[in-house]
């Protein structure tokens, strides 16, 4: 089965930014006929129409419109997406969000920060769905409630169009509900775009550019991918000059370059970031090569987004642009949620790959960035860290990887920490849970956050250790350092990632827009490497308004 695409939603975002822009350009009676056809998704209660608010958009691998029809083979064919026999068959395609993004624009429209959402997250769903199920990955609960009201409304009189909606609205609710489950916070607006979005939006702005940095560890091995068709090489790149190489992708190669995830390190976390990076040029495009000014390119760009995009009914976008005016990409922040571990499981009768999480901690995670505390207040988490050169730090190995201890003393050490004990676990007569656990003594609290952010877990105080003193315990289901931590780049077990716009400086960005080290998982500063634990950071000259990534 073909892969299925990741980069759809950009569509749906730049819909948004493209009807901001065009209010500030003036072009507010453009917006009012093209946007009000979009609003055929649910209505969502207490949602304000400006101001704070969260968004959540929502990408489908499906090879349908939202009328249940199947795409053309022509599309089908362009998008390397299957043919319209293998979408009849059910061999290909579904009605999975394989691209969430959880965005949260702040008051006055001046800031925003979006989540990425890793599809393969496994939860527990907010009730039984489809077949009674009630625990897989998060971007199957679309799929479930969709599949599910299909088969509620299998014979009655209503139309095909009319059946198609009602299965939309379903999936719609149950996927909505299920990211607040998760990330604990209310969402206020969605937008939903289908397969062909994004191929569309690529060939309205002409192609993408892109910056393409090679996996070196790799072989290249992330210039091609055939399941997408992916070809940085047919497209242009040179293998021979090598290192970060700016290309022009046609609408095709623009939908493989978002879609590819197999080649990638640490494939759909190093996903999302090459979706961030096109939304990045997106944002460029909009504002400095002229496209507002022509009426022909805004139609070719809005004028058929309803056929691929949906909106709740109670999103206003004319009173949303006027708001965001003031909003562009030099103030926009996106980081990947984190994952703890990656394995496989049994699944709803299949063996399939997932990423476990740890809910508790995403909540706090998200909470304490959507909503941090007043200026002039303290986070009653927030406590000063202290220079790693004054802590010493444990390392104690509970899993069947040998050497991994001395590995993570070694990366803490580089990060300026004192080496301490390096021992296995058995040996020092500690107990071994499954999952990493950090300790901390008096005056090691932040730092101790800090590092326990990498496994993607919560730092315990523990009264026995003596002051600046920090301990980690390695479960037994650990198998590498992690990708943040690490200073060789190996793939880790736990990732989080993020990427700044516009930033002047990366330290300077991660310590305005990033939630404290002390309550969330921290991003490491001018690691442009594509790797899910640094953050892929934008310099102000940057050509095209884009980071360089895997």
């Amino acid at each position: 089965m073909l892969k299925m695409i990741a980069g759809k939603a950009l569509y749906g975002v730049v819909c948004l930014l493209a009807a901001v822009l065009l209010v500030v350009a003036g072009y507010a009676h453009k917006v009012v006929g093209l946007t009000t056809e979009l609003g055929k998704g649910i209505s969502i209660t207490n949602s304000p129409t400006v101001g704070a608010m969260n968004i959540l958009v929502m990408g489908l691998e499906s090879r349908t419109n939202f009328e249940g029809q199947t795409l053309p083979n022509s599309l089908l064919t362009a998008m390397h997406a299957g043919n319209a026999a293998a979408v009849s068959e059910g061999e290909v395609g579904a009605q999975d969000t394989d691209t969430l993004i959880l965005i949260h624009i702040f008051a006055g429209g001046k800031k925003a920060v979006g989540f990425s959402i890793p599809r393969d997250d496994l939860v527990t769903y907010p009730h039984a769905t489809y077949l009674g199920i009630t625990q897989g990955k998060i971007d199957q609960a679309y799929d479930f409630a969709y599949n599910e009201s299909l088969g509620q409304t299998y014979g009655s009189q209503d139309s095909s169009n009319e059946r198609y909606l009602l299965a939309n609205e379903a999936g719609q609710a149950f996927e909505i509900a299920t990211v607040e489950a998760v990330t604990g916070v209310h969402i206020d607006h969605f937008v939903e775009a289908n397969l062909a979005g994004f191929y569309y939006l690529a060939a309205a702005f002409g192609g993408i550019e892109v910056c393409v940095q090679p996996w070196t560890s790799g072989d290249d091995a992330n210039l091609t991918d055939q399941n997408s068709g992916w070809n940085a090489i047919a497209d242009g790149y040179n293998v021979k000059k090598g290192g970060d190489q700016y290309l022009h992708l046609a609408a095709d190669q623009a939908l493989a370059y978002v879609r590819d995830r197999d080649s990638l390190p640490e494939i759909d976390l190093d996903r999302t970031h090459r979706q961030q990076a096109v939304l990045d040029y997106v944002v460029w495009k909009l504002k400095h090569d002229g496209t507002l000014s022509d009426l022909g390119a805004l139609n070719t760009l809005l004028g058929t987004a309803s056929q691929y995009l949906i909106t709740d009914s109670t999103f206003n976008l004319l009173d949303f642009a006027v708001d965001m005016r003031a909003l562009s990409g030099s103030n926009m922040t996106f980081i990947t949620l984190p994952i703890t571990t990656e394995t496989s499981v049994e699944l709803n009768g299949s063996s399939q790959d997932v990423n476990t999480i740890n809910v508790p901690y995403i909540q706090q995670y998200v909470q304490d960035t959507f909503y941090p505390p007043a200026a002039g207040t303290k986070s009653a988490t927030s406590t000063p860290t202290a220079a790693p050169s004054t802590i010493t730090v444990d390392v104690y190995n509970g899993s069947d990887t040998q050497g991994l201890a001395a590995d993570v003393s070694q990366d803490l050490t580089a990060l300026g920490y004192k080496a301490g004990t390096v021992a296995n676990s058995t040996e020092q007569s500690q107990t071994v849970e499954t999952d990493t656990q950090v300790f901390y003594g008096s005056g090691a609290s932040a730092n101790a956050a800090s590092i326990a952010s990498k496994f993607g877990i919560t730092a315990q105080s523990l009264t026995s250790l003596p002051a600046d003193r920090i301990e980690v315990l390695l479960g037994s289901s650990a198998t590498a350092v992690p990708a943040g931590l690490s200073s060789s780049g190996t793939q880790s077990t736990q990732s989080t990632g993020a990427r700044v716009i516009g930033a002047q400086s990366s330290a300077s960005s991660a310590a305005t827009d990033s939630p404290s080290a002390a309550s969330s998982p921290a991003v490491t500063p001018g690691a442009n490497d594509g790797q899910s634990g640094g953050a892929v950071t934008v310099t102000p000259d940057a050509p095209y308004g884009i980071p360089c990534v895997y």
